[in-house]
């Protein structure tokens, strides 16, 4: 069984190893504090938040998902069968387009037939889970390593292809343009087996203080 990343306040050891490894984290580790990765208690809820948040600013998401959890009112959980039962102008007015809407219903119907059983992601390695949940409409690799990230809290998930981990990479390590996935492999290969947490704390540092450059540090 792999192991999990540990529990919320329990991440001294790994942000110990990262900050030995490699002193740019160091400096994230140090300014922006504890790491907050946490599972979440339902894998299906976060899906659907998933598959609600995608090509969405975080502020038009949360404002969607906030009218889709109204419909449940007053559990406020999505359940499978229950989004299975909920009519397409119900969801729409909600502010899913046609396509969410068709996606969420394949993600619940293979929950609800069992083609996916969320118990058994504990003893599936990352890309076993990630090859199940591609098999779901519009979930792609990106959604299924945020899954890995915040829904399984996976320690060693490196989602390559994310644009906020790009420019993150490419501020803290002086880069001239954005990492092609291949340098982000090297450049985080010192991260290893923490490579989420890595990638947590540079996504962080997106909202820090700007880096000075060398001349305004020796002024």
């Amino acid at each position: 069984m792999l192991r999990p990343l540990s529990e919320k306040g329990r991440f001294e050891a790994e942000c110990r190893a990262l900050a030995a490894a490699d002193p740019v984290l160091a400096e994230f580790i140090t300014s922006v504090g504890p790491c907050r990765l946490i599972p979440t208690p339902d894998p299906f809820m976060a899906l659907v938040e998933a598959i609600v948040s995608q090509q969405l600013s975080v502020k038009a998401a949360d404002t969607i998902f906030k009218r889709l959890l109204a419909l449940y009112h007053p559990k406020k959980k999505i359940l499978p069968r229950a989004l299975l039962a909920t009519n397409t102008l119900a969801l729409s007015r909600a502010g899913l387009s046609r396509q969410k809407i068709e996606y969420m219903r394949d993600l619940a119907e293979r929950w609800e037939t069992g083609e996916i059983v969320p118990r058994r992601f504990r003893s599936l390695s990352d890309e076993e889970v990630i090859a199940q949940l591609i098999r779901i409409k519009g979930v792609g690799r990106w959604t299924a390593e945020m899954f890995l990230i915040f829904a399984l809290n996976r320690p060693d998930v490196l989602p390559v292809d994310d644009l906020g981990l790009k420019k993150a990479i490419e501020r803290a390590y002086r880069l001239r343009k954005l990492p092609s996935p291949e340098r982000i492999r090297l450049i985080a290969e010192p991260w290893r087996p923490y490579r989420s947490i890595a990638t947590w704390y540079l996504w962080k540092s997106l909202n820090a203080v700007p880096v000075k450059s060398e001349k305004e540090l020796m002024e």
